[in-house]
């Protein structure tokens, strides 16, 4: 089949390449369609990858913006351009931005003939921490784009199950399927050198705001009860300082890293950490987090309040402590007489539900099953 692959940000780039790898695996012909605007960086890419089309895209710099609408829009519009010239069997569609499901609609509606697939990484305005005005114009006329163009998908892919229950009605007819997020292995030593006397703890990822630093600050504050207590913080973002600054004054100590790719670095500040923290604002539609995912591969157990696929991992594997409703008491009980044996079979059960639901065998597993590759 000659597939083209639409996707708007370098964020979900990991995802892009792993689909990419398994349909050429799988003799397809592939092209991917893609913003040159970095997101998080705000800046524009350089440089060449084979298969890929950069499309140019208008910069913004602020994420809740009419600019940033703007950007989503022409790139919609120029990448389906893109699309009429390559003529593809198959379009491979990354939402958000949810611009692409009104073009993607709008050109199979054209040309019958060629297969339509979302693959919903993301809610927006849902995930979105903006309160109440997520539910009035403009967001709701955003909101029912995405949801009135899912229709004329053939087959629908979901990073998370929470999303199918969210857009349940909207999707109902449809096939659909979760694919999570996964991770290419590397080399990991399951070995950990944690203290008795103290508890580390690892915070990792972007420090937005989408984050409860709130919750973070209670959660250490009352662990620095029972013994001394360190955050180490592996990330960067703008409201770094707000957390440090929170954290410190609960009495803690924190450990700045920064951002670091080196899995070794990385590796080195996780075997010292008795958890990792998966802590998101209550008000954040998201069901798994790329960090947990960090932390199941490097075997580290998770302090976590991300519900339905993220709450139900770490019930039934046994990888660390959920808060239901924001309330840490029972998460404080369970912590101040835990051994170190059960430490050590949270990580290796971490690292398990890793190889299970996030590796890239696991994950060519899960897209081998989906017919809508076919020829046929």
């Amino acid at each position: 089949m000659n597939i083209v692959i639409i996707n708007c940000f370098d964020t979900y780039e990991n995802r892009i390449d792993l689909v990419y790898d398994f349909l050429k695996s799988n003799n397809h012909k592939v092209k991917v369609v893609q913003s040159n605007f970095r997101h998080f960086k705000k800046s524009y890419r350089k440089g060449k990858k084979k298969d890929f089309i950069f499309v140019d895209t208008k910069s913004y710099y602020k994420n809740i913006s009419i600019k940033r609408l703007l950007s989503h829009y022409f790139f919609a519009k120029k990448a389906f351009e893109i699309v009429e010239d390559i003529q593809p069997d198959l379009i491979y569609t990354i939402v958000p931005p949810n611009f692409t499901t009104k073009f993607a609609s709008l050109y199979t509606k054209k040309n019958k003939d060629v297969k339509l697939v979302f693959d919903i990484i993301d809610l927006w305005p849902e995930t979105m921490p903006i309160g109440l005005i997520k539910k009035i114009p403009p967001f709701t006329f955003w909101r029912n784009m995405r949801d009135k163009n899912l229709k004329q998908a053939d087959f629908i892919i979901t990073e998370c199950d929470l999303y199918q229950k969210v857009l349940d009605d909207k999707i109902q007819d449809i096939k659909t399927e979760t694919l999570y997020l996964a991770k290419k292995d590397i080399e990991i030593d399951l070995e950990a050198d944690l203290s008795e006397k103290s508890f580390d703890i690892c915070y990792l990822g972007s420090i937005n705001n989408i984050i409860d630093i709130d919750l973070i600050t209670s959660i250490i504050s009352e662990l620095n009860k029972l013994k001394p207590t360190t955050l180490h913080i592996i990330g960067d973002g703008e409201n770094k300082d707000k957390l440090i600054s929170s954290v410190k004054k609960s009495g803690a100590q924190v450990n700045f890293y920064g951002e670091i790719y080196d899995s070794k670095v990385k590796q080195s500040i996780f075997k010292r950490c008795h958890f990792g923290l998966n802590i998101m604002k209550s008000n954040v539609c998201v069901g798994l987090t790329m960090k947990s995912i960090d932390y199941f591969q490097f075997g580290l157990p998770i302090i976590n309040n991300i519900g339905y696929d993220t709450e139900e991992i770490v019930v039934n594997n046994k990888v660390g402590f959920n808060i239901i409703n924001g309330k840490i008491d029972k998460l404080i009980n369970n912590l101040k007489d835990i051994s170190n044996n059960e430490y050590k079979n949270m990580r290796y059960n971490s690292r398990n539900v890793y190889e299970k639901h996030f590796s890239i065998d696991s994950f060519n597993k899960k897209l081998s099953s989906f017919n809508v590759f076919s020829k046929s």
